[in-house]
């Protein structure tokens, strides 16, 4: 009776069906959250990660109807016997998309939005408004049009707007997934702080486990609507490498693949094993692994690839500046040359230029100064049309690319609307990321990690001579993670220039052979991935922090493992 007593949410046998559906989104789901826990919801795309989270605030089936079954308790109180004003005051969730959280125009307006709704006076609105705002860094864009900010930005303001309500449980769905290394290790730490210190209970679901994995109390796996494991991370972690599952952090799984006796959980407690075990040795130098021989040559394969980019570089820039109407500039002399077949990695913090050099790129903007040369065409005097059968452009937000009726009809679209025939490339993509069963679904019917699939396939069926891509690896799991960077490889394999703007540091490190550091509108760094990025603070890669001082340029799991086989660590028993 203690533990019920103590079940801040109970959860009985809980079943749930969305509206029109064969396959529950929730299966038998029986779980207790204890006041003041730190809960870490991990899983793939579409396992029913989002439709808990929706429950546990109480959308789940008030707002998206549906069939239900089992109970779920706050307090001991069933959710559907509470008032939603009441709820709302008590538990805060933070979506997935920030574009269907922000409903008013200002930055300001969104975070007091939800105080006016509560009726506070305008003093202690002001009061909490200032706290939020102060403790995300967003009082200088307090009077922005939130139309306007960037896709990290209005992730920031729709935190802040829950935040600002107080709520003593906060639902977090991907929080960081459109931020930059710094902002989200700001948000975790924030998240962090008022779960300790103040007494927040925090349920956060996240893609990008090694900003987060370390600050769980419990982590619960999900996989079809069920919960696969729970219990502590560390003892989860090793049950998931020893069954093959990737919801693993790089740290934990190099340790877990190593049998190490115990499993750290960050780079501190990594690094004190390593201590212990590991010689001092030269700097450890890598250059890119060689690409394999390309899997699907009869879909992607160009019968001359130098032909089909002529004889010029893939893109040419020069001495590029860019300025927004507002008088923002947003690209400084910029000075890039991408050559063909190349798989090139664009890092920075939000609002760094990063996507605006990417619409420079594909002609969406013109140069104020400078040129941009896309295959021998100054995107200046060419239209976009133009551009659009050589270069493939996927934005931040996929809703941008769905309008058809189905998944299927999307993909037909772009191949009748760019006149190109479908020689079985559109089954191949769909399974090539594990989109196939969703074909026959309306795209606006999925979760945000399906929809980003949906629009990137979208744009691969093109079979563009370069591809670029901003922040495609958003809201997608591990295993769809790995699916993505082998296709991209195999495009580069095969000639095509593959450039992506990403916050994803591992993801970059896994597959990237360059990697571009902007700041500010400028570009402070540029060459092969382990220069760059086996030199950086906090834009390096798990590894390499953890490796750093013991063995310098360590990037990947793989290289880590490598390595350790000629240490003294006695636990490496095996060829892993």
């Amino acid at each position: 009776m203690g533990v019920e007593l103590l079940s801040l949410f109970k959860i009985e046998d809980l079943t749930y069906y969305y509206p029109d559906t064969s396959r529950p989104a929730l299966k038998n789901i029986n779980l207790g959250i204890k006041e003041g826990e730190f809960l870490l919801v991990a899983g793939g795309s579409g396992s029913g990660k989002s439709s808990l989270a929706r429950v546990l605030a109480g959308l789940i089936p008030d707002f998206y109807g549906g069939r239900f079954g089992g109970k779920v308790l706050f307090k001991g109180v069933g959710l559907h016997e509470i008032d939603r004003r009441i709820l709302a005051r008590e538990v805060g969730i933070v979506f997935q998309d920030p574009e269907r959280q922000l409903v008013m125009t200002s930055v300001e307006a969104e975070v007091v939005f939800g105080l006016e709704n509560m009726g506070l006076r305008q003093g202690e609105m002001l009061r909490r408004m200032a706290e939020v705002m102060s403790f995300l860094n967003l009082t200088s864009i307090r009077g922005e049009f939130t139309a306007n900010l960037s896709g990290g930005q209005k992730q920031k303001v729709a935190i802040a707007s829950v935040l600002a309500m107080q709520p003593r449980v906060l639902i977090l769905d991907e929080p960081t997934s459109q931020l930059d290394p710094g902002a989200a290790e700001e948000i975790l730490n924030l998240v962090k702080r008022l779960n300790e210190e103040m007494g927040y209970t925090i349920i956060l679901i996240e893609q990008r486990l090694e900003r987060c994995f370390h600050l769980a109390d419990r982590l619960l796996v999900m996989d079809q609507g069920q919960v696969l494991k729970d219990g502590p991370p560390q003892e989860v972690a090793r049950w998931e490498v020893e069954n093959s599952l990737p919801f693993v952090p790089p740290v934990a799984r190099f340790f877990a693949l190593c049998g190490a006796p115990s499993v750290p959980l960050n780079i501190k407690e990594g690094r004190m094993v390593l201590k212990e075990y590991f010689p001092i040795s030269p700097p450890f130098s890598s250059t890119p692994e060689e690409q394999g021989p390309l899997k699907y040559p009869r879909l992607f394969h160009r019968k001359n690839p130098q032909q089909a980019l002529g004889n010029h570089k893939a893109i040419e820039i020069k001495n590029l500046w860019f300025a927004y109407p507002d008088g923002k500039e947003a690209l400084r002399g910029i000075d890039c040359t991408l050559e063909k077949g190349e798989f090139v990695a664009i890092l920075g913090e939000n609002a760094a230029g990063k996507s605006t050099l990417l619409k420079q790129m594909v002609g969406l903007l013109k140069p104020g100064r400078g040129s941009v040369v896309v295959m021998g065409k100054d995107t200046g005097k060419f239209p976009v049309s133009q551009l659009v059968r050589e270069i493939g452009y996927l934005s931040q937000n996929p809703n941008d690319y769905l309008f058809c009726d189905t998944v299927e009809e999307e993909l037909q679209f772009t191949l009748r609307n760019l006149k190109l025939e479908d020689d079985g490339v559109i089954n191949f993509i769909l399974n090539k990321l594990g989109i196939y069963e969703l074909r026959q679904i309306n795209p606006r019917d999925l979760s945000a990690g399906e929809r980003q699939r949906v629009a990137l396939a979208s744009v691969l069926v093109a079979r563009p001579g370069i591809l670029v891509l901003d922040e495609p690896t958003r809201g997608i799991d591990y295993c769809l993670k790995n699916d993505l960077g082998s296709l991209l490889s195999d495009l580069v394999s095969d000639g095509t220039t593959v450039i992506v703007v990403t916050h994803d540091v591992e993801f970059a490190t896994e597959y990237a052979q360059r990697a571009v550091m902007m700041f500010n509108g400028r570009i402070v760094s540029d060459g092969p991935k382990h220069e760059v990025l086996g030199s950086s603070m906090f834009y390096s890669p798990q590894m390499t922090r953890l490796f750093r001082g013991f063995s310098d340029g360590v990037l990947t799991i793989k290289e880590a493992v490598e390595k350790v086989k000629f240490s003294k660590i006695t636990y490496l028993v095996q060829d892993k």
